[in-house]
């Protein structure tokens, strides 16, 4: 008996041996691997929709979470768009590394296979990543055409109704709810668009949790964009009485139709003319209700990262494809180029990268792809435009991204530049000039362009931005519409 039990407890003591050497093994090839990565793309998600970055009123604790693990720039910004659609350009860019001029020439060739080959998530394969993307696409081109595994690939925004716009026009407008089903929008197929992205994601997650190869994931939300819908528990989060005005609320837009975001504008139709506190009020319940459950769903992929023994070696991305303004200077959509509508929030979590850091350096958005194959250990190629930011992330001292940062909008609609704390946005058609003193006056609110003392300054930026749209192939003369 005794004999029997001694030759038992041998071979339980080899086989935990055993077993934890498999687990070691497991272990140190899951380190020695390339680091998988992840892309987290939310829609019209504006800086300020981050309550650790500054807005007290929304309820985001899976955000604030990345902010807390990892670093965060304070001051990333898309270039703008090249028609209302500005997540088109923004994805456009981000996918093909050009400029957003450039971006819009070659989104039409993708049909050819040179082209495809350029694209970050094919780069990514080269260096044999397994590849997947889920959720809002808006790339001419077909996602399984540049990914090795899709998942649901959605449209550029839900399917929306004619009673989702115009609204509230008072307290007693109560038709629309962001929860009602039968307005379609988010609801259309019977589960919630943000539901479905976060239910493929971790599906491909626990896959992968069983294969060698690291991946890439391209995760892309419609959320928070409108229709702005949620179920019932995340809206009643949010008292209205709570939520507050923007300082820079105003009833119109002094140059919304100048600008190419005049009433026509589908974005701007999303609520009354004039903009009443009230109606702004529900607009950006509604956004802060979507932008919660969305957190919701970015927890459970990060839970099933962790549960699989994945985040050690795993870089996450989060980041959006441009801001939105919901009430601020008169407008409801993201067709300008103030702060609110072009600044987005740009977290990176990952091996090496330090915890609770924020940079306050201007970069684009859509550096996240050069960082990534960094990452990869990919050389960029010379046709990248933007800059990797991992040295910026890892190390206090870094050379400088960029002198300036450009926006546009539309062929002749709008020209911006940002630089060294001032920001200059010109409206060719009505010959409109502002300036804006970024440090004093974050809110760009005090237009400085007619003060006598600012007019070496307005000259300044008007010619850098000149020499800005050349390097980038604008097609706009602005000497044509300025005499400055």
């Amino acid at each position: 008996m005794k004999k029997t039990f001694g030759v038992f407890v041998f071979i339980m003591i080899l086989f935990l041996g055993c077993k934890q050497q498999s687990k070691k093994e497991k272990s140190q090839i899951s380190i020695n691997k390339k680091p998988n990565i992840i892309f987290l793309f939310s829609d019209d998600q504006t800086f300020k929709a981050v309550h650790a970055l500054g807005n007290k009123e929304i309820i985001t604790p899976t955000m604030d979470k990345l902010v807390a693990e990892g670093t965060t720039f304070t001051h990333a910004y898309n270039m703008g768009g090249w028609n209302g659609a500005i997540c088109v350009a923004s994805r456009a860019m981000i996918i093909s590394g050009r400029s957003i001029w450039r971006a819009q020439q070659i989104s039409g060739n993708y049909s050819k296979n040179e082209d495809l080959d350029k694209t970050w998530p094919r780069l990514m394969e080269v260096q044999g990543y397994e590849t997947y993307m889920t959720g809002k696409w808006h790339v001419n081109a077909k996602a399984d055409s540049i990914f090795n595994h899709v998942g649901h690939v959605l449209r550029g925004m839900p399917f929306d109704t004619p009673e989702g716009y115009n609204r509230p026009k008072s307290k007693n407008d109560t038709l629309w709810k962001p929860w009602k089903k039968e307005f379609g929008g988010y609801w259309k197929g019977g589960k919630h668009w943000s539901e479905l992205v976060k239910d493929d994601a971790v599906s491909f997650i626990n896959d992968a949790s069983k294969k060698e190869n690291p991946f890439f994931m391209y995760i892309a939300f419609n959320a928070p964009h409108d229709p702005r819908q949620s179920p019932k528990k995340y809206v009643d989060m949010y008292s209205l009485k709570d939520i507050s005005i923007p300082e820079s609320f105003m009833p119109e837009y002094p140059y919304a139709e100048s600008m190419g975001a005049g009433k026509n504008l589908r974005d701007e139709k999303l609520a009354p003319f004039p903009r009443t506190e009230y109606s702004v009020k529900v607009n950006r319940q509604e956004y802060y209700a979507i932008t919660t459950h969305l957190d919701d769903q970015i927890k459970d992929i990060l839970n099933i990262l962790e549960e699989k023994g994945l985040k050690e070696n795993t870089y996450i991305f989060f980041t959006a494809d441009h801001g939105l303004a919901i009430g601020e200077h008169g407008l409801i959509g993201k067709q300008n180029m103030y702060d609110h509508s072009m600044r987005v929030p740009l977290m990176v979590v990952g091996p090496n990268i330090p915890k609770g850091k924020k940079i306050d350096e201007d970069i684009y958005l859509q550096d996240v792809m050069a960082t990534a194959l960094e990452i990869a250990g990919i050389a960029k190629p010379k046709y990248i435009e933007f800059n990797s930011f991992l040295d910026l992330a890892k190390t206090a001292h870094s050379a400088k991204k960029y002198d300036a940062i450009y926006g546009t909008y539309e062929k002749a609609s709008q020209r911006m530049i940002r630089k060294d704390g001032f920001k200059l946005i010109l409206y060719p058609k009505s010959k409109t000039i502002l300036l804006y003193d970024l440090e004093n006056d974050p809110n760009e609110l005090n237009n400085l362009s007619g003060d006598k003392k600012y007019q070496n300054k307005v000259k300044q930026l008007f010619n850098e931005l000149i020499q800005m749209q050349k390097n980038m192939g604008d097609p706009l003369d602005l000497k044509e519409a300025f005499s400055i």
